[in-house]
């Protein structure tokens, strides 16, 4: 085993950067290459379908199925143009991934046995039938309920993936309930355009639409492929179980915005050409904090299209990391006392007619929109602080998750000096004009250095939900997630309390205040209100959480718990009043929430007892008795001195045995513990037993054999260790 490692540490030296090739001079000359976009949509669709499809994307007009039989021909002749010869249904089921079962265009022409022809119709374009039953239902499904429907998302592009036609789409049960993260997502997204555009209407009659847009930061590493082939931890768990600390991690901030190394610069190159060709308007590339870790961030987009993005370049990253001899690694927490991973969503509203509803004005009028929408969403955050960290929360994330890493242990927003002084004014002195400061130049005294534009508020980053100047930043979701699951919450959240602040406002409008007074009004009661949401300062410091539960804020750390939020009769008001999710479906998610933290516990627990007993105990007795035939023979040798010389020895065994038996005694329980959880009568005992009785016995696994690797010889440690992890690139 030992030689293994030192065989992957060889070859992971040798390897040198893949030159990647541009696939043309100019991006724009291939960029969407693999999407059925406007381009292609016109070439091979007529005009009328085009006009028809395009009511359909933007005003949700039905399809008849003359329209959706020549799309479907048109979309069928592009693909097979691209060398496809399947289609799939792209879908994102509960499992947190996406899924796809690929069929072939062949049919036969005629009776069976007769001529094979290519064939894609409008049925099979809108609609198909994967197995219900065969995936995350929380009950939704039984095993021999097998029927479930995917239909088509016509908002979200087809696109061509290696030989197969991808369409995106929805994935629902046999009696309609979602069973997956887009269905609800777009029926969030509705919402919060329905009540966002009421609101608008306050301030200009010619709104007519309100989108929602994203941008998300993916972070995640990168470890060499024969390195990671040698840690069972990594290949089953996403995260390494066991691991001593390398003398150097990332004390020296020398690998933050780094020169990137070559064979991952090579990597990101080529994933930036691949993504263009689906695209995916990949801007920037970095190193991250960590050593191995990077991040990559496209140009913001309509979020339901943004979602779905994220989720293929996951899918492209993964293919393309082998290519270059790496294994990507998006769990949000890979290495024990290194930053973890996040993918932090920027999230903003805007109008059909190109204004931003979280973007300062240049009139007070303006600015009472701005003001209006950004007290709506404190409000909305703050209701509802405790599901929005269940959004988030998850097996794999709460490694991170107060971690010094934006911590959303507690969910808190931060606004800046300016909108803080602003708010405070409007709750003090309301019906004053709000005038925002623009940026202003910032002199450094340099003669050859441009006075730079200094923004209208800093940026703080220890804050889970962040006002950054145009948008808010959630930087609490985790880097595998989809990003569904915060935007559900988030827009459904943001729909209620909207259209809570219009019958609000109308109800002192029908008293006889004007419309401004009136929503001053409004404004100040809720900045009262929402106050506790509202924290600029650290939020690493241990005197915010003491301050946090002084304000009444959400302060539950355990997954398992915070679950609950889901189903709280105010959250279940919130979904079902928006028709976004029904109580039924709350609960299911529940259920399957509960079922994967058991699940991935499990995993992990089994994987940690195994590297335990059969990789790392046996190893230690290896070196254990040479330890013991060193003392033997300096006994025998010099038998006078032998206890002196040897007494440094004596000691490490004796270590060793101590290590062994505690790390015994531990997978032990540990055992027990499991076998225990699995008998519980509820998936939420199941996983509450998980989390207060099992998965704290790993550190208490973990802390003996850490140590054991500090102690036993480098030349016989089976596992790649930290500092060939992290440092070999």
């Amino acid at each position: 085993m030992a030689r293994l490692r030192f065989n992957a540490v060889e070859e992971a030296f040798k390897k040198q950067a893949i030159e990647p090739t541009a696939p043309a001079k100019f991006t724009s000359d291939y960029y969407g290459k693999y999407v059925f976009n406007e381009d292609a949509m016109s070439k091979y669709l007529s005009k009328d379908t085009c006009k028809n499809l395009k009511a359909t994307i933007e005003k949700g007009t039905p399809l008849t199925r003359a329209v959706a039989d020549e799309v479907a021909a048109g979309m069928k002749s592009w693909a097979i143009e691209l060398g496809a010869t399947h289609y799939t249904h792209w879908f994102q089921p509960l499992t947190g991934g996406t899924a796809e079962k690929h069929d072939s265009f062949i049919e036969y022409q005629g009776a069976p046995g007769g001529k094979i022809l290519e064939e894609f119709t409008g049925k099979l374009l809108v609609q198909a039938e994967p197995d219900a039953s065969s995936f995350p239902s929380g009950g939704i499904r039984s095993t021999f309920e097998a029927r479930g429907y995917t239909a088509w998302d016509p908002a979200s592009p087809a696109f061509v993936l290696g030989n197969t036609l991808c369409i995106p789409t929805i994935f629902i049960s046999y009696n309609g309930e979602s069973l997956d993260y887009k269905a609800p997502l777009l029926k969030s997204l509705n919402a919060v355009n329905k009540a966002a555009v009421a609101v608008c209407n306050y301030f200009d009659s010619k709104v007519k639409r309100v989108y929602a847009y994203l941008g998300w930061e993916q972070e995640y590493f990168l470890v060499d492929e024969g390195l990671y082939a040698v840690r069972p931890d990594l290949v089953l768990t996403g995260r390494t179980l066991l691991g001593h600390e390398s003398a150097k991690l990332q004390q020296l901030e020398d690998h933050y915005f780094g020169s990137i190394p070559s064979r991952v610069a090579a990597f990101m190159t080529d994933l930036e050409y691949e993504g263009y060709k689906y695209g995916i308007p990949l801007k920037t590339c970095h190193n991250e904090v960590a050593p191995n870790q990077f991040e990559l961030a496209p140009i913001y987009g309509e979020a339901n299209l943004s979602v779905d993005q994220n989720l293929l370049i996951m899918s492209i990253m993964k293919e393309m990391a082998r290519k270059h001899g790496f294994r990507l690694l998006l769990h949000e927490k890979p290495f024990a006392g290194i930053n973890g991973s996040g993918k932090h969503c920027n999230w903003s509203l805007g109008t059909d007619t190109g204004v931003g509803l979280f973007t300062p004005g240049k009139t007070p009028k303006e600015n009472l929109q701005f003001i209006t929408f950004i007290v709506n969403t404190l409000m909305a955050v703050y209701k509802h602080d405790r599901l929005l960290k269940a959004s988030i929360m998850t097996a794999t994330n709460s490694h991170r998750l107060g971690a010094h890493e934006a911590p959303p242990a507690i969910i808190s927003a931060f606004l800046g000096s300016q909108i803080s002084t602003i708010l405070e004014t409007i709750e003090k002195k309301p019906e004053q004009d709000i005038i925002m400061d623009a940026k202003h130049a910032l002199s450094l005294g340099i003669g050859h250095i441009a006075d730079l534009m200094q923004d209208n508020t800093d940026r703080n980053r220890t804050s889970p939900f962040a006002f950054t100047g145009n948008r808010f930043e959630f930087r609490a979701v985790g880097s595998s997630a989809n990003c569904s699951t915060a935007l559900i919450v988030l827009n459904t959240a943001v729909a209620e309390q909207l259209t809570e602040f219009k019958k609000d406002v109308d109800a002192l409008i029908k008293k006889g205040e004007n419309k401004e007074r009136a929503i001053f009004e409004v404004l100040k009661r809720y900045i009262k209100i929402c106050k506790p949401i509202h924290f600029d300062g650290n939020g690493y410091s241990k005197e915010w959480e003491e301050e946090a539960m002084r304000r009444g804020l959400d302060c539950e750390k355990s997954c398992p718990k915070i679950y609950d939020a889901y189903t709280r009769k105010d959250s279940v008001k919130m979904f079902t009043s928006m028709n976004v999710m029904t109580e039924k479906e709350l609960k299911a998610r529940n259920e399957v929430k509960w079922e994967m933290y058991s699940k991935k516990i499990a995993i992990e627990s089994r994987v940690l007892g195994n590297m335990a007993l059969n990789h790392i105990i046996p190893i230690a007795l290896r070196y254990q008795d040479m330890l013991l035939d060193n003392v033997v023979k300096l006994s025998q040798v010099l038998p006078k001195k032998a206890a002196a010389l040897s007494k440094e020895q004596v000691e490490q065994i004796e270590a060793i045995s101590s290590y062994i038996a505690e790390v015994k005694k531990n997978v032990s329980i540990m055992v027990a513990e499991r076998e225990k959880a699995e008998k519980m009568d509820s998936e939420e005992a199941k996983a509450n037993a998980y989390h207060d009785k099992v998965e704290p016995l790993f550190e208490k696994i973990r802390t003996p054999i850490d140590q054991l690797e500090f102690v036993v010889d480098n030349e016989l440690w089976p596992l790649p260790k930290y500092r060939e992890l992290l440092f070999i690139r």
